[in-house]
């Protein structure tokens, strides 16, 4: 078997061993590495025909799976960028997102493919569609392309997060960005096995699964996430690293303890999270269960990877999101600009030698988000004497109680340490003598009721574990809570279906 680690990402080791594992895919489907490689550069020869050059627009309306891989492979050789799209998404927000990042071509797959032909100037079914008939040869002139990932926004509609393209080859570009994993998560290249549990259209899930081919390890992809499915394929297929987000390990806690102790996981080395604050008794339990191989990484789509913590550096200051990731720095400020002292909470922002971002087409909006050369995600945090990040919350998501800051992620972490607890989610609703209420919306476990007991029981288990001024005044019971496909509560929408109801 050849010597891969040497070998500068996905191209070059797909050539020099073919019959390597590349893709398990839902069905069970297995696609080498060679064969990977031919059907990208068939793409890529499609793409080409079809008149698209560097700095052209390609989106993909597509499931996890196959085409989604060969159309992230093929776009990062021809200089193009690639906008993966939510096809949970109506057919006007798919428009939207379509005449806004100028989409040259659409790739869809069949079930989302009539909707999305109503609203595209050309649609593909399919990347063997564009294939079909193209030599297997890798195209000429080279260059990386980009993906560019719409925001979610917490206002207004989403906006397209855009990187410059560097002209290189990916072979040169690939190797700094291998190297930057290794130093944050412990990656290396090899015969690793990465289970793909959340849907590639949102940015890291994406990111990883491209990097994984460029490590030369095996992506195992998740029909959809289910707590026992994903132990059953980890004990498969040896799995070695999967990136997931807390919502998953708080759901996996619930399985019964003789269904987590049927499956081995010990070929489990690196389990990154992201996306979502983890409630630290949520992640002490994993690691109770799994060992310690969390490691977890904050940012966002336009910072990306801008602090970091390995399991063993957590485990001595737990609930910490990290120290600053190589090449990047970090400042905790006040309303003022003013920089705060250690244990002093304030706005987070964060600087990257990586390279700078823009939003498309809204230049107001990429100013406003920055303050010289610094980015701000919308985060309040604190950094302590060594330097390690805590987050207290979003600050759109800060409720001021009688002049007092509240931060709900501190009172959720606590109510979901109850076990009758499946969801939470806190927010602050106006009130005349207080400005703000604390109301926390609770998802029961099944089989259990929300009735005044529970209300008393949860309230007395927030005694001993947040200050009264932050216990909810109001808890209400929901059959689910709204969140993301990668798991992030929806608090906004929360809110908005709060208040409307009222």
């Amino acid at each position: 078997m050849p010597e891969i680690s040497r070998l500068p990402g996905f191209y070059k080791i797909a050539e020099a061993d073919p019959g390597r594992r590349a893709v398990i895919d839902a069905d069970g489907s297995v696609t080498t590495y060679g064969e990977l490689l031919a059907l990208v550069n068939q793409v890529s020869h499609g793409l080409r025909a079809r008149g698209l050059g560097t700095g052209d627009v390609v989106a993909g309306v597509l499931p996890n799976g196959l085409d989604a891989v060969a159309m992230l492979m093929a776009t990062g050789q021809l200089g193009l960028y690639y906008v993966p799209i939510n096809w949970h998404l109506t057919p006007g927000e798919i428009e939207y997102i379509l005449g806004d990042c100028d989409a040259r071509l659409v790739v869809s797959a069949e079930p989302y493919a009539q909707s999305v032909r109503a609203v595209a100037k050309e649609v593909v079914t399919g990347a063997g569609a564009l294939a079909a008939g193209q030599p297997a040869t890798a195209p000429a002139d080279r260059t990386a392309g980009n993906v560019m990932w719409y925001t979610s926004g917490t206002t207004g509609f989403p906006k397209g997060v855009r990187r410059p393209l560097s002209g290189a080859e990916p072979e040169q570009v690939v190797p700094l960005y291998l190297w930057f994993l290794g130093e944050v998560c412990d990656l290396v290249p090899g015969d690793g096995v990465h289970l793909v549990t959340s849907p590639m259209y949102h940015s890291s899930p994406c990111a990883h699964s491209t990097f994984a081919l460029h490590l030369g390890h095996t992506l195992v992809i998740t029909p959809r996430f289910e707590p026992q499915t994903i132990l059953e394929l980890v004990e498969r297929h040896r799995v070695t690293n999967a990136m997931m987000v807390p919502t998953m390990f708080h759901r996996m806690l619930q399985l019964p303890e003789e269904t987590r102790r049927g499956y081995d996981v010990s070929s489990l080395a690196q389990v990154i999270h992201t996306a979502a604050a983890c409630p630290v008794a949520v992640k002490k339990g994993i690691m109770d269960w799994w060992g310690p191989v969390l490691y977890e990484y904050y940012g966002s789509t336009e910072s990306a990877i801008a602090f970091a913590v390995k399991p063993h550096d957590w485990l001595a200051h737990p609930g910490t999101v990290g120290r600053t990731a190589p090449m990047f720095e970090a400042r905790i400020l006040d309303e003022d600009g003013a920089e705060l002292p250690p244990g002093e909470p304030g706005m987070i922002y964060v600087k990257s030698s990586l390279g700078r971002f823009e939003y498309l087409k809204d230049p107001a909006k990429t100013a406003a988000a920055m303050r010289g050369e610094w980015y701000a995600p919308g985060d309040i945090g604190y950094l302590d004497e060594d330097g390690f990040l805590f987050l207290c919350d979003r600050r759109t998501d800060l409720i001021i109680s009688g002049g007092v800051n509240i931060y709900p992620a501190e009172i959720e972490a606590a109510l979901l340490e109850h076990p009758a607890v499946a969801d939470v989610a806190v927010i602050g609703v106006p009130d005349e003598e207080w400005g703000h209420s604390v109301v926390a919306l609770i998802q029961p476990v099944e089989g259990v009721t929300g009735d005044p007991g529970l209300t008393a029981a949860l309230l007395a288990h927030c005694g001993p574990r947040i200050a009264r001024f932050k216990h909810p005044r109001r808890i209400e019971y929901r059959a689910e809570l709204p969140r993301t496909p990668t798991g992030k509560l929806s608090r906004s929408k929360v809110r908005e279906e709060y208040l409307a109801a009222r």
